[in-house]
């Protein structure tokens, strides 16, 4: 299977179900067996994939994409040995990075909700073709993917975390800072989003904050 049909959701689903590390095997960049140059799509993908573990808390290097020929047995298996020492030196998904089972699938499937959009902002805005992995490398530490990232995707991911905790019962700003660990500025300002787009509201008996009549996590248009 061209490794351009793995899909984001695939990679979160894994991840969902407690496994600890997810690896992706693909074709050298420009060798692709198939006219898609679904390696390059591959490319991009695990990238991003790995800014949304760094930004719920979870280490990126859990998730790892390398360009292998079927010739290379010995390489795949090298790189495989290296890759299983790797998530054994992490820890348990969740439990290496000092999170509560509750607060690992909370941030998981917050992420998954946002995959529809996460896929088109990455057609539209986030969609770059390049010749080698360093070159990959370089644009998505770069600043000008750090603007992208901040513009398209941090906030529609607080609005969606905050959303999900909110089902469950109303919570003040304070509260919800515990909850997700931002400052309450953050909270604030994200909450303020929410309310413009008809996704909260607050409740002036309770002095909280609720998900909004109709509303639902994930509900971010």
């Amino acid at each position: 299977m061209c490794s351009g049909r793995v899909d984001l959701s695939f990679v979160l689903r894994a991840f969902v179900k407690g496994k600890d590390g997810v690896f992706i095997g693909g074709c050298y960049l420009n060798e692709c067996h198939y006219v898609t140059d679904g390696n390059h799509l591959a490319m991009s993908m695990v990238q991003l994939g790995r800014k949304l573990l760094a930004q719920i808390g979870l280490n990126p290097e859990r998730l790892r994409m390398e360009q292998l020929s079927a010739a290379e047995g010995s390489r795949f298996a090298e790189v495989m040995n290296n890759f299983a020492k790797k998530v054994k030196e992490l820890g348990p998904l969740g439990e290496g990075e000092g999170m509560t089972q509750n607060e690992l699938k909370h941030k998981l499937e917050t992420v998954q909700k946002l995959v529809p959009y996460l896929k088109l902002v990455g057609r539209e805005r986030l969609r770059v073709r390049f010749n080698t992995e360093e070159e990959y490398n370089t644009f998505f530490e770069s600043d000008e993917f750090k603007r992208l990232f901040d513009e398209l995707i941090i906030d529609k991911l607080a609005i969606s975390q905050i959303a999900s905790i909110l089902v469950r019962k109303p919570l003040s700003i304070g509260d919800i800072s515990k909850h997700l660990g931002f400052t309450p500025e953050e909270v604030s300002r994200h909450l303020n989003r929410s309310y413009r787009h008809g996704l909260v509201r607050y409740d002036e008996r309770q002095q909280c904050y609720t998900l909004a009549q109709g509303g639902r996590a994930g509900n971010l248009d």
